[in-house]
């Protein structure tokens, strides 16, 4: 969607321009031009309105892309954003929201189970297992165990975590809640 979105709003950056600039200029394409720069009201035959309207939109087209390049790889102000972005939150570097604590147990249980002999992969299993038990500790953790048991009735308690966690989830409370 927002891929079709740019080029879309493209397209319409260079209509409503080119159409809002052309009754300004459209005197030099016609007969009745007189003074300053005219320009022959037809070349080989094709009215020169299709010239003009071609003209303009495209130099819109050009000055938008050339802005918006300029924008991103030059002054790389858009890129910045991002990456400071990424850097300061948590949940894209190291830290797990409930939804991937589930993902990630749920896939290292999975290799546990289907390579028992591989001693290197039930360790890292095992890693990951630790990693999702240690986010059960957390408020978004809690947070979520407590929407899905008012969603869902009362959430199991996971293989990777303890009832003294689920119930820790579902006795904490929040400041923006009170």
């Amino acid at each position: 969607m927002q891929q079709s979105q740019a080029v879309v709003s493209l397209l319409l950056w260079g209509t409503t321009i080119t159409l809002l600039v052309w009754p300004l200029i459209k005197w030099r394409f016609t007969a009745e031009c007189t003074s300053g720069v005219c320009i022959s009201d037809d070349f080989f035959g094709i009215p020169s309105t299709y010239f003009a309207l071609s003209g303009i939109f495209l130099t819109v087209m050009l000055a938008v892309l050339t802005i918006g390049f300029l924008y991103d790889q030059v002054f790389s102000l858009w890129t910045e954003w991002r990456n400071v972005d990424m850097e300061r939150n948590p949940f894209a570097t190291y830290a797990l929201a409930p939804i991937w604590v589930m993902t990630i147990a749920l896939q290292a249980e999975v290799l546990k189970r289907t390579s028992p002999d591989d001693e290197a992969m039930v360790k890292q299993a095992e890693w990951c297992l630790r990693w999702c038990e240690a986010y059960t500790e957390g408020e978004m953790f809690a947070r979520a165990v407590q929407r899905w048991d008012k969603d869902m009735g009362e959430t199991p308690t996971f293989w990777f975590t303890s009832d003294e966690a689920m119930e820790r989830a579902r006795q904490a409370s929040f400041e923006d809640e009170s």
